[in-house]
């Protein structure tokens, strides 16, 4: 009897403090939206509500007589029937199609060589990497220093009986003179994603190639490269989007010159809206840049998809 009331009144002081229990404890969706709602509203701040706003606003044209007025599609047939629109589209795609192959091929390059155990590879691993300690903008005006006629990019080529190059002076180097200015900047940051990846593949795989008698190249090809995918995948689409948004070593050094050589989109949006005031144009180009690093970034996710 006495072992029935103890039993009984646990159970009554068990449902007690379940009812005391707050509510919140047994709903985790809820403990996960409180800790997900500041990520979630800076996203909402900072990412969904600009874009919101361009997209409105580039349905519009602003006036200083007749105010906001609606032209839905107007601005961009403008823009696609603009020469100096159908140019920086077309400069963007070139660059983009040119240099992110070449700082993702450099830096898994680089990756593989400073996971060696080489003498002296940490240190020439560091100094890969500290440009990435270098603000773009000053990195833009040291190789400004660098590019000048008198600079030490036409020395170092004078040892080799090279003339002196115009470099951001030229239509045909001015773009690849930023290229390499970006290269130095962005190839140790992303270097740096595919050693953490290469670090991750199991010693064990290249012992036992080793033993197997396969190559050095045969080891990468076979060992190294399938295993790094996912890394190498992130680098190339979050290495496009950045490219795709460059903006102040352009500024800087070429403002978009000569002769529209470098006026990448960013450039030409930040033209548009500031010099020429035109800021409903300058806002459907940035939707025209958002489409075009969506498709851009889609299509790399379905060839990647497509290969695994």
């Amino acid at each position: 009897m006495t072992t029935r009331l103890s039993s009984g009144m646990g159970a009554v002081a068990h449902t007690g403090a379940a009812a005391r229990r707050p509510r919140w404890r047994s709903r985790p969706a809820l403990i996960a939206l409180a800790f997900l709602a500041p990520a979630l509203i800076t996203l909402l701040v900072l990412r969904i509500a600009p874009a919101a706003v361009a997209l409105w606003q580039s349905l519009f044209q602003s006036g200083l007589l007749s105010g906001d007025r609606f032209v839905g599609l107007g601005n961009y047939v403008d823009l696609f029937a603009s020469p100096d629109f159908q140019g920086a589209l077309g400069v963007t795609l070139l660059f983009t199609v040119l240099i992110n192959p070449i700082q993702v091929a450099v830096s898994f390059l680089l990756a593989v060589l400073y996971t060696k155990r080489l003498a002296g590879a940490k240190i020439w691993r560091s100094l890969v990497i500290l440009p990435i300690a270098v603000p773009p903008a000053v990195s833009a005006v040291m190789w400004s220093v660098i590019y000048r006629p008198d600079g030490l990019a036409n020395a170092f080529l004078d040892l080799f009986g090279i003339p002196p190059q115009p470099f951001l002076t030229s239509p045909q180097q001015a773009l690849v003179s930023i290229m390499v200015l970006l290269s130095w900047i962005g190839v140790g940051y992303w270097m740096m994603f595919l050693i953490a990846g290469i670090n991750d593949v199991p010693r064990s795989y290249y012992e036992a190639a080793s033993l197997d008698g396969a190559s050095s190249w045969r080891q990468l090809w076979s060992i190294t490269f399938p295993l790094v995918r996912r890394p190498l995948a992130f680098v190339l689409v979050a290495d496009t989007v950045s490219n795709l948004l460059v903006f102040a070593p352009v500024q800087i050094l070429t403002k978009g010159g000569p002769e529209g050589s470098t006026n990448l989109l960013m450039y030409d949006i930040f033209t548009r809206a500031y010099t020429l005031g035109d800021l409903n144009t300058a806002q459907a180009e940035v939707v025209i840049l958002v489409l075009v690093t969506v498709l851009i970034v889609g299509l790399q996710f379905r060839l990647l998809k497509a290969e695994d």
